[in-house]
């Protein structure tokens, strides 16, 4: 697996990867009733992402709903990352060239250690988030708020356990990489005039979302 070392700003960086959207295999006999509810909710979820997609809805409020759904289900890409790293015992990280080995070494810790604390966090919270959204369940139709805040504390769980793996037992190494490194020369310029370079590297790392992640992520420097 490789993982992106992307430039957002001065002395900000953020980790990268387009894992893919398969909500998995779907378990065993031998797997617990944890595991196959989980599946069964991930399943559910990609259901209704999917349905929101197609974007054929009748009313106001059924516009409003597919468009929340579109934009949670972005954002909680986002973590996916971290979810692929759960079963992986060796990965690469792609640092700006430019960087020291050392530093990108050290921006890699600090992330995970934060994404470690950060997600456990939120797990907690959503825990108690799903078990309040019950007095949703009057409402005709699928309670997206019990699917969502599920969803939410499953993929925490696992954001925490892809943490927990990349820090305690993936054995890393480390890549330079001059694509990354021009892209942290455009950080600072406006997003209209950087658009077709960063789309150019984007398409050179075979990276169909990074685009809109740069754009998402970078904070030029004072």
């Amino acid at each position: 697996m490789i993982v992106f070392l992307v430039p957002a700003g001065r002395d900000r960086f953020e980790l990268y990867s387009e894992a893919g959207e398969d909500p998995g295999a779907p378990p065993g006999r031998e797997d617990g009733r944890f595991r196959r509810w989980a599946h069964a909710v991930n399943m559910r979820w990609h259901e209704l992402v999917e349905t929101a997609r197609r974007g054929r809805p009748r009313g106001r409020l059924a516009r409003w709903r597919d468009a929340l759904v579109c934009r949670l289900a972005e954002t909680i890409a986002e973590q996916r990352t971290l979810w692929a790293l759960r079963s992986r015992t060796s990965a690469a990280l792609r640092y700006p060239g430019a960087l020291p080995v050392e530093r990108a070494r050290a921006e890699l810790e600090k992330a995970m250690a934060h994404a470690r604390r950060h997600h456990f966090r939120w797990f907690i919270i959503d825990v108690v988030l799903f078990v309040s959204s019950v007095v949703f369940f009057f409402i005709p139709g699928p309670n997206l708020v019990a699917y969502y805040f599920a969803f939410r504390f499953i993929g925490h769980l696992q954001s925490w356990r892809g943490a927990r793996q990349a820090m305690e037992v993936i054995q890393w190494s480390f890549e330079p990489d001059s694509e990354l490194a021009e892209l942290a020369s455009l950080v600072n310029l406006p997003r209209a005039e950087r658009a077709p370079r960063v789309a150019a590297i984007a398409a050179r790392l075979n990276l169909q979302r990074l685009s809109s992640f740069f754009d998402r992520v970078t904070v030029p420097s004072a």
